[in-house]
Formats: C-alpha cells, structure tokens, sequence
C-alpha cells in the first residue's frame, strides 16, 4: 500500500512550493518545544503565560482557515514521523480505530479541565506531560506506518482539527506525506479536510443517528465544554472535581440542547457540524479576547477589536463552508438526475 499514489495531495506534495521551507520550520518547531520544556522547568511563569495566553489562541483561527498550517508544523507530528517503520504497517482496521479515536477524544476532554488545578500555573508538570506524550509520539510512529499510531489517531487536538477544519478557507499543501500509503482507514483530515467529518461520522450522516456516533457526541458537546472550562477558575488540585462536574455539566447540556434543535428544527448532520463549529470558535474567542490583551498589555478597547476579527472569520467561514455544502449537493443532484 505504501506505494499507492493519491493524485490529489501526492503530486502536489512532492512538489510543493517552499518545501524546504515547511521542513525548517518542522525542525524549528521541535527546537521550539525543547526552549518551552526547559523554560517550564526554569521560568515557569514567562513560558506558561506565552503558552496558554498568546500562542495557544492563534490555533483555532488557524484551524478555521487551513488545519494544515498547524498539521504541517506541529513537533509532535515532526515526532511521530521521525520513527517510521520502512514497512506497511499500519493502525488496523477493526475496532482498535474507533476505539484510539476515542482515546483521543478522551484525552482531550481530560488534560483541558485539568488546566484550572495544574497546568495553567504549575510548569513542571505541564513539562512531564509534554515530554511524555512526545514520547508517545515517538513511539507509535515506530509502531505504526506514517501517521496512523498518533496524528491520525489518539491525538488530542485532532477532533479539533476535524471540527474546525471541515471547511478550510484555503487549500494548503501538504509537505509531509509526498507519496499516500493509505496509512489511516478513513477520515484522513490530510488526504481531504471536507471529506474527514463525514468520514468520521459514517453512515449515520444521513440521519439523526449521527448524534449516537463518538465524533458526533464530542461535537454535539464541544461548545459547551468550551464554555464550562471558561467559567471556571484556576485553583488548587483540590478544586478538580468542581472543575469537572461544571465541565462536564456544560458539555451535557450543550448536547442536550443540540439533540432538541436537530429533532425539533431538522438540521442535517453537515448543518448541524458547521454551527457548532461556530459556536465552539465563537465562545472560545470571546473569553480569549481580554485574556490575550492582558498578558500582552494591549488598550482597553483590544478586547471588543479581538472579537470583532474573530467573528468576522467565523462569519466569513460559515458563509463559504454553507456555499460550499450547497454547491456540492447541487453537483450530486444534478449527478444523480444525469
């Protein structure tokens, strides 16, 4: 399989413009990550304020215009990759796929909360676990063929990267895998980033059913886990499980609140991804926009001008993501009278 070709992203990774370009800023990302491990260690307050209030909320604009960008660069990926068996071994097929993409899945929904009581204001331990899961990194890409073991699969960012990324504002090359080994067995948000959500949901898109999938019920959740964790606060390791249950709560009732509106309103699957994809991005902002200004020292009025830009690329993604679902049914339906 290794040697089979996609004529889509191979042909146009193995000649992708600034190639080398994408490849120093890979290892520019890896070196990145060793000054962060040892500035958590050493100057933990500086490295945890540039982490989580400056860099960490350019992600979902990035992911919102081309997850690529990020996929492209992150060291974890760099990592993943470096470890490549020469041989065709892959994640399997059977239920080991859904069952590391809701590891992922898990991952995420646990390391996030656990921000408020640890990682947000302890440097040590945000470094051990970065350490360790580029270490898991490290590893499964040994274990598995290209990104299969970990990008493709545990990653906590990637059902992130699915949701955000089901619609990107631009088509960007990918650097890494010059030639398709069909690595992952669907859902590949490289090989096709408007292709991974309905691939991850599967069948049950074309009904209701796809609240009952793992990728259905993360997405159905994700904005109100996104709001949960902003209304708590930081604290001491003893306030963790206040900060799950007002998470959790959160998060439940925002898929309660999605299951009334799909039943109720009828909204599709592909309807139904894009607006909670908007809700997420748009909460997330909102709380960003004077976190970011106070770690940056920005004016007073920076925080109504960061949400101004933000949710006029949400506005400007939404609008191009319905076009786009709108152009593509058009096309099957005229397909399917030919």
């Amino acid at each position: 399989m290794r040697g089979r070709m996609n004529p889509t992203t191979a042909g146009r990774s193995s000649s992708l413009p600034g190639r080398s370009l994408w490849q120093a800023a890979q290892w520019l990302g890896i070196v990145t990550t060793g000054v962060l491990v040892g500035a958590l260690w050493f100057e933990p307050d500086f490295a945890l304020a540039a982490l989580w209030n400056v860099a960490i909320p350019l992600l979902p604009a990035t992911f919102l215009i081309s997850p690529a960008f990020w996929r492209n660069v992150c060291p974890l990926a760099t990592l993943n990759m470096m470890t490549n068996r020469s041989g065709p071994v892959r994640l399997p097929r059977g239920k080991l796929v859904p069952s590391a993409r809701i590891a992922g899945m898990a991952l995420l929904l646990l390391l996030v909360p656990a921000r408020r009581f640890l990682f947000n204001t302890n440097g040590i331990a945000l470094a051990v676990v970065i350490v360790a899961v580029a270490l898991l990194a490290l590893a499964l890409g040994a274990a598995y063929s290209m990104k299969s073991g970990f990008c493709n699969a545990i990653c906590p960012v990637l059902p992130v990267e699915r949701l955000y990324g089901q619609s990107p504002l631009m088509s960007v090359g990918n650097p890494r895998c010059i030639e398709c080994s069909s690595c992952t067995a669907r859902g590949c948000i490289d090989l096709g980033a408007t292709k991974a959500v309905p691939q991850a949901l599967g069948r049950a898109r074309r009904s209701n059913a796809w609240l009952r999938t793992d990728f259905g019920v993360f997405a159905a959740a994700f904005p109100g886990f996104v709001l949960g964790y902003n209304l708590t606060q930081d604290g001491p390791l003893s306030s963790a499980l206040a900060v799950y249950t007002t998470v959790i709560g959160w998060a439940a009732a925002s898929y309660v609140i999605t299951f009334v509106f799909v039943h109720v309103l009828r909204f599709t699957a592909a309807e139904s991804m894009r607006l909670l994809a908007v809700a997420a991005v748009g909460t997330y902002y909102w709380f960003a926009a004077p976190v970011v200004t106070d770690a940056l020292r920005l004016p007073a009025w920076a925080p109504a001008t960061i949400r101004t830009v933000a949710f006029a690329l949400v506005g400007v993604w939404l609008a191009v993501a319905t076009l786009r679902q709108a152009g593509e049914a058009a096309r099957k339906g005229v397909a399917t009278a030919a």
